[in-house]
Protein backbone atom coordinates (compact mmCIF):
# COMPACT_ATOMS: atom_id res chain seq x y z
CA UNK A 1 0.00 0.00 0.00
CA UNK A 2 2.92 2.46 0.84
CA UNK A 3 4.58 1.05 -2.66
CA UNK A 4 1.03 2.71 -4.11
CA UNK A 5 0.25 5.84 -2.70
CA UNK A 6 4.49 6.67 -3.54
CA UNK A 7 4.03 5.68 -7.25
CA UNK A 8 0.42 7.52 -7.43
CA UNK A 9 2.72 10.67 -5.80
CA UNK A 10 5.08 10.35 -8.12
CA UNK A 11 3.19 10.83 -10.66
CA UNK A 12 1.06 13.55 -9.99
CA UNK A 13 4.35 15.48 -9.20
CA UNK A 14 5.51 14.32 -13.00
CA UNK A 15 2.23 15.66 -14.25
CA UNK A 16 2.50 19.19 -13.07
CA UNK A 17 5.90 19.30 -14.20
CA UNK A 18 5.25 18.34 -16.99
CA UNK A 19 2.01 20.80 -17.38
CA UNK A 20 3.64 23.86 -16.31
CA UNK A 21 6.59 23.58 -18.46
CA UNK A 22 4.25 22.51 -21.11
CA UNK A 23 2.35 25.93 -20.61
CA UNK A 24 5.69 27.89 -20.44
CA UNK A 25 6.65 26.76 -24.19
CA UNK A 26 6.56 29.73 -26.89
CA UNK A 27 5.07 28.99 -30.26
CA UNK A 28 5.61 30.79 -33.12
CA UNK A 29 3.61 31.98 -36.25
CA UNK A 30 3.51 34.14 -39.55
CA UNK A 31 0.51 35.77 -40.09
CA UNK A 32 -0.69 39.39 -41.09
CA UNK A 33 -1.21 42.29 -38.69
CA UNK A 34 -4.83 43.37 -39.36
CA UNK A 35 -5.10 45.49 -35.86
CA UNK A 36 -2.66 47.71 -34.04
CA UNK A 37 -4.24 48.82 -30.93
CA UNK A 38 -1.84 51.52 -29.35
CA UNK A 39 -3.88 52.05 -26.30
CA UNK A 40 -4.63 48.91 -24.84
CA UNK A 41 -0.91 47.73 -26.04
CA UNK A 42 -2.44 44.85 -28.39
CA UNK A 43 -2.76 43.38 -31.80
CA UNK A 44 -4.75 41.17 -34.07
CA UNK A 45 -2.94 39.06 -36.31
CA UNK A 46 -4.78 36.86 -38.95
CA UNK A 47 -2.27 33.65 -39.42
CA UNK A 48 -1.08 32.63 -42.80
CA UNK A 49 -3.08 30.63 -44.78
CA UNK A 50 -1.93 26.97 -44.55
CA UNK A 51 -0.93 24.43 -47.29
CA UNK A 52 -4.70 23.47 -48.32
CA UNK A 53 -5.01 23.99 -52.30
CA UNK A 54 -8.09 25.90 -52.86
CA UNK A 55 -8.65 27.42 -49.33
CA UNK A 56 -9.93 30.93 -49.49
CA UNK A 57 -8.93 31.83 -45.65
CA UNK A 58 -6.48 31.37 -43.23
CA UNK A 59 -7.23 31.02 -39.76
CA UNK A 60 -9.81 33.45 -37.24
CA UNK A 61 -7.72 36.29 -36.53
CA UNK A 62 -5.93 36.71 -32.55
CA UNK A 63 -5.45 39.45 -30.37
CA UNK A 64 -2.05 39.38 -28.58
CA UNK A 65 -0.63 41.45 -25.68
CA UNK A 66 3.11 42.43 -26.62
CA UNK A 67 6.33 42.47 -24.14
CA UNK A 68 9.66 43.72 -25.35
CA UNK A 69 8.42 44.59 -28.83
CA UNK A 70 7.87 48.04 -29.62
CA UNK A 71 4.39 49.15 -31.36
CA UNK A 72 6.13 51.71 -33.50
CA UNK A 73 7.85 48.93 -35.45
CA UNK A 74 4.18 47.06 -36.59
CA UNK A 75 1.80 48.41 -38.74
CA UNK A 76 -1.80 47.54 -39.88
CA UNK A 77 -1.37 45.29 -43.61
CA UNK A 78 2.14 44.29 -42.65
CA UNK A 79 3.27 40.02 -42.88
CA UNK A 80 5.08 39.45 -40.08
CA UNK A 81 6.80 36.41 -38.16
CA UNK A 82 6.39 36.11 -34.34
CA UNK A 83 6.72 34.44 -31.33
CA UNK A 84 4.12 33.90 -28.97
CA UNK A 85 4.07 32.73 -25.13
CA UNK A 86 1.05 32.40 -22.53
CA UNK A 87 2.10 35.10 -19.69
CA UNK A 88 -0.42 36.30 -16.69
CA UNK A 89 -3.61 34.52 -19.02
CA UNK A 90 -2.72 35.68 -22.15
CA UNK A 91 -0.82 35.39 -25.47
CA UNK A 92 1.88 37.61 -25.71
CA UNK A 93 3.87 38.56 -28.41
CA UNK A 94 7.84 38.13 -27.38
CA UNK A 95 9.18 38.70 -30.81
CA UNK A 96 7.87 40.07 -34.08
CA UNK A 97 9.91 40.81 -37.15
CA UNK A 98 8.75 42.02 -40.62
CA UNK A 99 8.68 39.33 -43.61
Amino acid sequence: MKIAKIVLASCVALTLIGSASWAQQATSGTGMVTIVDRISGTVTIRPAQGGTVGANTGGAATEFKLKGVSLDDVHAGEMVKYSVTEMDGAQTITKIEKQ
